[in-house]
């Protein structure tokens, strides 16, 4: 009898164990703590994580980069906290899930999220969210700006440009000019020291026509010092397109693991972006011999360099001049100068898949499946790679 009452107990204890075992586990799981919000913007974003349904921390070097990156902040209505950052069109600004900024042209920006706040907020922890929808944001330009001076007394102030950011203009624009600067008389010392060789590379006759001019330059040396120092100013020219208007290129991921340099470094990021275009146009000769000898056709890899330096020597000329109209319009028509720009890079990348397409077809037919293969092989797959990366991402 009393055997049996005790496992009477037993089983109701077993049995009131096992219905408080839920809430004893529930008790125990592990509860990670919201993010302090900071009074200030940080390097340290966080990303929308949809197994798990919340937010983690974005790890550049094992998270695939995203559209959209958020931030614990504390913002205070009506005390000032200005942030900058490089935006392309249509990156948006989120507080709270609500829409509070578009970036309508690719500009610098200057924005105060106090003033962005929606309407009813109240100070302490808000979530910012910046969202690209045609790729990743450019993360290393959003830092904290200097908050704006007050107006002073009797000075009015436009309401309008604090309820309407615009975007500013580019902090490089010295650099750019000085760059320019050091082109035009390079150019000039080029020709000057160098006029026979100048006039046979920059001569429209000699380009599109059959002459001897033609003729002449592809049987002379390749890697003269001449020609040298025309790819390192077309490198140059190059460089400041990409540094002022091609802003994307600096989102690649691979580029940006391997050269990470801030956005505040101008000078560095151009003089960056001429040695990766140098060394591109420099190192093509070694890709076209590895290629030459794979397709067995060595013997059109000098003619076929020697008019691609000549056709990228030539059309490199507007390169300049499309800078100056950055310098000059982009404040009121940016939208034009990023067709210009985008204009003039595919006409540099097709005219050069032409030119050289048309050289070697007078050599020898290109009709042939064989060498036909070898101009998609060398030419038209990196013209394809090349319009994606600089022109079509933008």
């Amino acid at each position: 009898m009393r055997s049996s009452r005790f496992r009477l107990i037993l089983t109701s204890l077993w049995l009131w164990s096992l219905s408080l075992l839920p809430i004893l586990l529930q008790a125990a799981e592990y509860q990670p703590l919201p993010p302090a919000p900071r009074a200030g913007l940080t390097q340290d974003w966080l990303i929308y994580d949809e197994v798990r349904n919340r937010l983690v921390l974005y790890l550049s070097d094992y998270h695939a980069p995203t559209r959209a990156y958020y931030q614990w902040l504390s913002i205070r209505p009506g005390k000032a906290q200005p942030i900058t950052f490089t935006a392309r069109p249509n990156l948006s600004l989120f507080i709270d899930n609500r829409l509070v900024f578009t970036a309508h042209a690719p500009a610098s920006y200057t924005v105060d999220l106090a003033k962005l706040l929606p309407k009813g907020s109240t100070a302490g922890p808000h979530l910012l969210c910046i969202w690209q929808p045609d790729g990743p944001p450019n993360l290393s330009s959003f830092v904290n700006a200097v908050p704006t001076v007050a107006p002073q007394v009797g000075k009015p102030s436009s309401p309008l440009l604090a309820a309407n950011p615009r975007p500013r203009g580019h902090q490089g624009q010295n650099v750019f000019v000085g760059f320019l600067l050091l082109i035009g008389l390079c150019y000039g010392s080029l020709r000057a020291s160098y006029q026979p060789g100048f006039a046979r590379i920059y001569q429209l006759e000699g380009l599109w026509g059959k002459g001897s001019t033609e003729q002449d330059f592809l049987i002379k040396p390749t890697l003269t010092w001449l020609n040298l120092g025309l790819v390192l100013l077309f490198a140059l020219s190059f460089a400041l397109l990409l540094v002022a208007i091609h802003t994307n290129i600096q989102n690649i991921v691979i580029l940006r693991q391997l050269f990470d340099v801030a956005e505040s470094a101008i000078v560095v990021r151009v003089l960056l972006y001429t040695a990766l275009v140098a060394g591109f146009v420099l190192g093509k000769y070694l890709f076209l011999e590895l290629m030459g000898y794979i397709f067995d056709v060595a013997e059109l890899v000098t003619i076929q360099y020697r008019e691609f330096i000549r056709t990228i020597l030539f059309i490199g000329l507007v390169l300049p001049i499309v800078m100056l109209l950055y310098l000059g319009l982009n404040q009121r028509l940016p939208e034009t100068v990023l067709w210009v720009s985008n204009g003039v890079v595919s006409l540099l990348l097709i005219g050069t898949l032409i030119r050289v397409a048309r050289t070697l077809h007078h050599k020898t037919s290109l009709l042939n499946l064989h060498l036909f293969s070898y101009l998609c092989a060398t030419e038209v797959i990196p013209l394809i790679i090349l319009l994606k990366l600089i022109v079509f991402t933008y």
